[in-house]
């Protein structure tokens, strides 16, 4: 088994991404965190959104084989969002209050001997690649819904004749705001919050090994860029094809000079010029 891993900071302060490699239990994963809409900073500054994907990138990756037995990884994800619900009560953070939690996506697999345990929350995207070349997507984003919405007025803005990212994050943030409301609900998406109802919206599952070449695992920070307006397509099979051509690191490099060019964000609508990029690649 060979493994490539990326996690790199794009242009906020904090790199609130995170990478899990746990050897021992052969578990690995990332993690997108994002900062509570009431901002909070740890004592060295940390964000929330950096607290949450480093709490349970500690956790999970402080686990041994005797800790878990025979716990499915479902049980060690809500374990984990124990633990960060418990963090933040201790940093006096108002647990009833959404905007005010520390929250983050996930992607987490465990390779066994002739499969693959999966648990997944939030925008991080799971694919598999077989021998034949066919390309599976084993995730859903379930932040895709939402961000449509707010894209579509970034879109309009840009339309209008706005030329000023600062300007469109202004009409669109009061909408990303609105929709933090909706997390762990089944009108918005699950994510890792701490909060007990984030349990019953995991996706969850188990994928045989049977000619399976290849697992990508991203944050939505490596999403291939789209242009305004493009049609809809297979997104994950040309990234597997993207980052397999150039490997992980090389794919990440191109991705972020893209970005670079398009600093006001008009080409390629997105709500930061680059955000966090965290990824593993593992051939088998």
């Amino acid at each position: 088994m060979m493994i490539e891993t990326i996690s790199k900071q794009g242009t906020a302060q904090w790199n609130e991404d995170a990478l899990v490699v746990n050897d021992r239990l052969r578990l690995f994963g990332v993690l997108d965190g994002a900062t509570s809409l009431h901002p909070y900073r740890g004592a060295g500054g940390e964000t929330g959104g950096y607290l949450a994907s480093r709490t349970i990138k500690n956790y999970l990756e402080s686990l041994r084989e005797e800790d878990v037995a025979d716990a499915s990884l479902k049980h060690l994800v809500i374990q984990a969002n124990v633990r960060l619900r418990e963090d933040m009560k201790e940093a006096g953070i108002d647990l009833t209050d959404k905007a005010s939690l520390w929250t983050s996506s996930l992607a987490l697999i465990r390779v066994r001997e002739h499969s693959i345990d999966y648990v997944q929350a939030g925008d991080c995207m799971i694919a598999a690649k077989y021998e034949d070349g066919t390309v599976r997507t084993i995730s859903r984003d379930q932040v895709d819904h939402i961000d449509q919405q707010s894209k579509k007025i970034w879109q309009d803005g840009i339309q209008s004749g706005i030329t000023s990212r600062e300007q469109l994050w202004s009409m669109v943030k009061p909408v990303i705001m609105q929709n933090k409301s909706k997390m762990n609900t089944l009108e918005g998406y699950s994510v890792l919050s701490g909060e007990p109802e984030a349990a019953e919206l995991l996706e969850y599952g188990t994928i045989n090994r049977i000619r399976l070449r290849s697992l990508l695992l991203v944050t939505d920070g490596l999403f291939l860029p789209k242009e305004a307006g493009a049609e809809a397509s297979d997104d994950c099979a040309n990234l597997v094809a993207m980052v397999e051509k150039q490997t992980l690191a090389s794919y990440t490099d191109w991705l972020t000079r893209l970005e670079q060019d398009d600093k006001e964000c008009q080409k390629y609508p997105r709500f930061k010029i680059s955000d966090d990029k965290t990824g593993i690649w593992i051939q088998f």
